[in-house]
This record gives C-alpha cells, structure tokens and sequence, in this order.
C-alpha cells in the first residue's frame, strides 16, 4: 500500500481514500471526517472524538474533561436535556460519552436511516451546550457520587492508585473523575473556559461507520455544524514527546474491609509511538491475556492462590505501563507477591516459548477481528488511530504485524522491562491492612529490590 499522507498533512478541502471502505476528508477550520462503510449491517455509529483528556487539566480544574462529558448532555440552544433524551429513544438508538486520559468521545449509534438524527445530536450537544450554573451544580453531584462509587470498586481504585503510583510527577498521574475536592470547588465560569478554549475543530476527529456513504456524510456534518466550518486552522498532530517521570519506587496502600487483597504491580512500558508496541502486546497476551497465560497457569492452575489474575498494558503518546493483578486472600498477599515477582524475572531471563507466542499471537489476532463485529467498535478503531496516528492502519496490516512479532523480539523486550528481580518499579494494594507495616514483607522487598 502506497505511503499514507497523515491526516493533520492533508490539504483542507480535499479527501483521500486510505482503503477500499475507509475515506478520509479534512474541512475547513480543521475538522478530520473518516468514515468506514461496512456492507451488510444495519446500523451506523457517528463518533466526535476531541483530543482533550485529564492530562490537559490544570490542577485548578482536575476532572474537568469528565465533569463536561455529564454537563453537555444537560440541554443545548436547540434542544433541553429531556428533548435529547426522547428523541435518541425515539429511534431505539444510543447517545453516549466517555473520557480518557488524552481523549474525550461523543457518540451515537442507530438505525441507518436515523444517521442524520445521530449527526445532529452528537454536534448538538458538543457544540451547542449552555454549561448554565444550575446545570453544573446539578451534575456535580452526579460526578461525586462517580468518584465514591469508584472509591467503593476496588479493582477500579485499585487501577487509579496504581497508574497514580506509576507514572507519579507526570500529567497522566491525574484520575480522570478529578478529586472531590476539585469537583467541589470547580466554578461554572472555570468549566466554561475549559469547554470554549480546548473544544476546538483542529483538535477533532468525527468518526462514522456503517452502512453508510461518506458523500452522505459529508452533507451532514456540513448541514449541521454551517458556519463553524471556516477559517484557516489546520488539524494538530499527534500528541508526541518523551515523558519525564522521576518517581522512585513505591508502594500505596488503601486500607478498604475486603474479604480479597487486591494488588497490582507494574512498570513503565512503551509509549503508544514506539515500533516494539506489536511486540508488547504479544508479551501481555503470553503473559496475562488468557487462561493459558504464565500467570493464569501459575498462580491459579498448579497453586490456587488466586481466583482472578491477569496482565495488561496502556500505551499513550509519551510513556505506558505494563500491571499484573491478582486478587487473593489476605493471607496469602505475601506469597502472591514472590510468585509474581519470580515470574516476572524469569520471563525476563528466559524469555516465552514459540508455542506461547504463537498462542498469545492467535489470542490478539482473534480478539482484534472479533471485536469489530459491530459498527461501534469500528467506529472506534478508525476514530482512534486519526486522533493518535493521523493514519489509518487495516485490519490485515494489524494483524501481518502481530504476525511479524519473533519470539527474539519478545524476549528482548522483557529483558528490558524484567530486569532482575523483576523489574516492579510501582505496587498498589487495597484490602484490610490498617496501615502500610501491616502489608507483607515479602511484598515491600517485591518492591524494594
């Protein structure tokens, strides 16, 4: 396939086909519109992807993308909040959001008949919000209860107190719901300001697939969005750098009355742009990914010592992380630890078998193309690497390089992550200890050594 011109490189107004399904337009004022028709389906998704997440917060602000995903919903100058509400139901269809660390997403998914409803509501509510001050104290409460019921998951605060401990210093460190004291003390008019100046076209990608034209579209998004599109900004690249982290090794604890000890320990990984992230996933999927993996064998199979155990790894634009979980009784946190430990070092000195990265390859190549049995999910994918890449990447590219992946390749990484003893740098707990000296020992020298 001949080099791609990455989307934020296209000239404004024109449109690229990127494969036999998938086009590509940027318009003007910055806006990229990708869209992929799936034959044979019955439904559309339309997607506004905004390249604004938590990390982009100032702390004067923190939890503001996900605060403003809840408010824009509340009522926009066409339509109030119960309006939404009937006329997505009307059509039997889904109107929805969710933020991420470097990202927020806008969606609806219907009938394909009901596209040019979906298109009119999801610009609706991204651009035409009123963000009224008894709206916001409305939803702040909605946002509170969020962050309590997340404080009362522990798997959930255990994944936040990990990323926090891993990657402690950089942005990405910030819990995405904010904090309750930030919530507390956000003010309309600083919500306000955060919407008006990081909501911009050039930071967005509008994403659509399904039984879908993208001329169709086109016409759409123009109809709906009119005046908006003009001017001469053009879209920003893909967010890049190298992440300054300078946190020492640490483990945090949340005391919680579980019956499970919950842990997590991890390490830095590969950033979302470094070529060995092919690589690192066939590591994961070896590692934790399924009931054949090292740890699911170990530490469930031949010792019992825990019902749930897995591994799993996040890639974003300068540093990721790799975490391994395991839920086990209180009692038996210590030895989980040293299993987990040990594991950890001797994948990083021995390396996997052909047969195991030949497995955890099938895992990630069945998953990937059974996942994308719905429109939404490729709503997703392409919506996701215009924002991330500014390149669209086929299925059968994707999967031709998991395949490409060698078992040297593998090992080479996790000689890089594991380093004796196991390469731990960061460790979370949530479970019944009072305080810190109450945790195991063996578990303070998992992170120590």
């Amino acid at each position: 396939m001949a080099r791609q011109t990455p989307g934020y490189e296209q000239p404004v107004g024109s449109t690229r086909t990127l494969d036999t399904s998938v086009r590509r337009t940027v318009l003007p004022g910055g806006l990229r519109v990708i869209t992929e028709q799936v034959p044979g389906v019955r439904s559309a998704t339309v997607g506004l992807w905004v390249g604004i997440g938590s990390r982009d917060e100032p702390e004067s602000v923190a939890g503001a993308a996900h605060y403003l995903e809840h408010l824009l919903f509340k009522g926009t100058t066409h339509r109030s909040a119960t309006q939404i509400a009937e006329e997505i139901d009307a059509v039997g269809g889904e109107l929805n959001a969710f933020t991420a660390k470097e990202h927020t997403c806008y969606y609806a998914q219907v009938l394909d008949e009901d596209l040019p409803l979906a298109m009119d509501l999801v610009t609706d509510v991204v651009f035409e919000a009123l963000c009224t001050d008894s709206d916001v104290d409305t939803e702040r409460s909605v946002v509170l209860d969020e962050i309590a019921m997340r404080d009362e998951d522990p798997e959930d605060l255990l994944h936040e107190t990990f990323v926090s401990t891993v990657l402690a210093g950089h942005p990405l460190a910030k819990p995405v719901l904010g904090t309750e004291e930030s919530i507390t003390g956000m003010s309309p008019a600083a919500l306000r300001g955060f919407y008006r100046r990081r909501y911009r076209l050039p930071r967005m990608v509008l994403a659509v697939a399904g039984n879908i034209e993208h001329a169709q579209v086109l016409r759409l998004v123009r109809k709906a969005l009119r005046d908006r599109l003009a001017g001469s900004d053009t879209p920003v690249a893909p967010r890049r750098g190298r992440a300054r982290i300078t946190a020492e090794r640490r483990l945090v604890l949340h005391t919680d009355d579980t019956e499970q000890a919950h842990v997590m320990l991890g390490m830095r990984a590969p950033s979302r742009h470094d070529e060995r992230r092919y690589a690192l996933n066939v590591l994961n999927a070896a590692l934790g990914g399924g009931m054949s993996s090292r740890l699911f064998q170990e530490i469930r199979e031949r010792r019992g010592l825990a019902y749930q155990v897995y591994s799993s790894v996040s890639g974003y634009a300068d540093t990721g992380h790799l975490s391994v979980y395991a839920g086990c009784q209180p009692d038996k946190l210590g030895e989980v630890a040293n299993v987990l430990r040990d594991l950890l070092g001797q994948v990083g000195k021995e390396g996997f078998t052909d047969a195991e990265v030949a497995r955890a390859k099938g895992q990630l190549r069945g998953g990937l193309v059974l996942g994308l049995e719905d429109t939404a999910s490729r709503m997703s994918r392409i919506g996701k690497q215009e924002l991330n890449f500014g390149l669209y990447e086929s299925v059968d590219e994707t999967v031709a390089r998991i395949e490409a992946v060698t078992t040297e390749q593998v090992y080479d990484l996790a000689r890089t992550l594991f380093r004796a003893p196991g390469g731990v740098s960061a460790g979370a707990v949530v479970g019944p200890y009072a305080h810190d000296d109450d945790l195991p020992a063996d578990l303070h020298e998992v992170i120590a050594s």
